[in-house]
């Protein structure tokens, strides 16, 4: 086994003979196995166990008998309580996935503090079968059904290649102790209903069935790998940035697209966006700008050309003062204030990133907000006022381009839209003497 793991090790690229290892031991058998193959082995590796606090009593013996066996091995040792029920509540989430999120979480936190190389789990070829009902019951693309992968960023599973019967097996020659979780045999968990339950019925129509659908699983994991290609050749030509938003996405290439729907899912995922929200967007590709989409953590606006990924932001009217005094502002904009006078040497600059006001007319404290429905001014060369909100349409603004607008206040009154127009009231006149000139970085 010993030998076996090794090389595992060498054809998966896995540990280099100098890495440091910090392993999540739950003093179950498939983890007290893993720490004693890998110190066969020879490697550097440290303990991390996990208190869920959810069988009583018996979660605190675990965690003695883990501190214990890192005594054993004379390895460092780091354990974390967790109050797994209250976090599963605020989160909205089962109690199986807050304490999958903990986990995994608290070890790449150990992992980044103490300079360790790796996080090793002890998951096994049962455990990948296990993983493939249980992404199967949830509801999952391809990704999902392809299994564990022995390496996921600085996670390594370096036991995937052993069946749980040679697991035991090793176990019992190496007279190794280890604890048995009860609620393994509960079948209130979904993943011990699979064990229990579904996988003895389908061994039962096919004694076979396992080494099947491992045959199964890598045959899928092969072909993810060609339909990930064929994502990312179409990503390039669709998918673009740009600095205000995430991420843009030209429709008419989206629309070239077929399965559209599934091109899009896999564009957004990183985003949160679920399947019944980008089907709801492909239907009104063709339809009224402004449309808005939401994830838990991000928007998808439809402009007229481009789908917008945007960070959803607060967008409260936040307001912030400018005194007399004020040269330089650094938020939300970053503006440098300068008083002149209108001498015969006077300059004009003409750049939408300056404006020169008449200083006269000006009543401090100046106020920097966001636009706001009802708003009204007169744009610079026009007699008459104008809606902000028909001035954003006639410049073909973006829902996102029009949030991300500030404006220069003096009172109520609009002095200038920040970058994009003067108003009219407060340019320079003939009769004006002083002027406030601020620049936009």
């Amino acid at each position: 086994m010993v030998e076996r793991l090794i090389n595992n090790i060498k054809s998966l690229h896995l540990f280099a003979p100098t890495d440091t290892i910090l392993v999540g031991v739950s003093g179950g058998i498939d983890s007290v196995v893993l720490i004693d193959l890998l110190d066969c082995a020879g490697l550097a590796f440290a303990v991390a166990h996990c208190n869920f606090k959810l069988r009583g009593a018996e979660s605190d013996r675990d965690e003695t008998f883990v501190e214990t066996l890192a005594a054993k091995y004379d390895k460092p040792y780091f354990c974390r309580i967790f109050d797994t029920m209250t976090v599963a509540s605020e989160r909205g989430i089962s109690i199986e996935m807050a304490a999958r999120d903990l986990r995994y979480e608290w070890f790449e936190e150990i992992r980044k503090n103490h300079h360790y190389d790796w996080i090793a789990v002890a998951h096994h070829r049962d455990d990948q079968i296990e993983t493939f009902f249980l992404n199967l019951a949830r509801g999952t693309g391809l990704s999902g059904l392809t299994g564990m992968k022995a390496i996921n960023g600085k996670i390594a599973r370096p036991l995937l290649f052993a069946t749980r019967q040679e697991i035991e097996r090793y176990a019992y020659e190496k007279q190794l102790d280890y604890r048995e979780d009860s609620s393994n045999m509960q079948t209130d968990f979904l993943r011990n209903k699979i064990r229990h339950l579904v996988l003895p019925m389908m061994e039962e129509l096919n004694p076979s069935f396992r080494d099947g659908l491992q045959e199964t699983i890598a045959h899928l994991r092969d072909s993810y790998a060609i339909y990930n290609e064929a994502i990312e050749r179409a990503y390039e030509r669709v998918v673009r940035k740009r600095p205000a938003s995430e991420m843009e996405l030209s429709i008419a290439e989206l629309k070239l697209l077929n399965p559209l729907s599934t091109y899009l899912y896999e564009f957004l995922k990183p985003f949160h966006f679920n399947g019944e929200v980008v089907d709801e967007m492909v239907k009104v590709l063709d339809g009224q700008p402004g449309k808005q989409f939401f994830s838990t953590t991000h928007r998808a606006v439809l402009d007229r050309e481009v789908i917008l990924i945007q960070k959803q932001a607060d967008l409260s009217a936040k307001r912030y003062y400018l005194d007399e005094t004020c040269d330089r502002l650094k938020v939300p904009v970053k503006l440098t204030l300068t008083t002149k006078q209108r001498t015969a040497s006077f300059k004009w600059d003409t750049s939408p990133k300056t404006a020169m006001i008449d200083r006269d007319k000006l009543q401090f404290p100046l106020i920097l907000r966001k636009w706001q429905k009802g708003d009204y001014f007169q744009p610079l060369g026009m007699q008459g006022m104008k809606k902000l909100s028909d001035f954003f349409v006639d410049e073909k603004f973006s829902l996102p381009d029009k949030e991300n607008v500030w404006l220069l206040t003096n009172g109520e009154e609009i002095v200038w839209i920040i970058g994009i127009r003067l108003d009219d009231r407060y340019k320079i006149t003939p009769n004006t003497i002083n002027v406030l000139v601020l620049s936009l970085e």
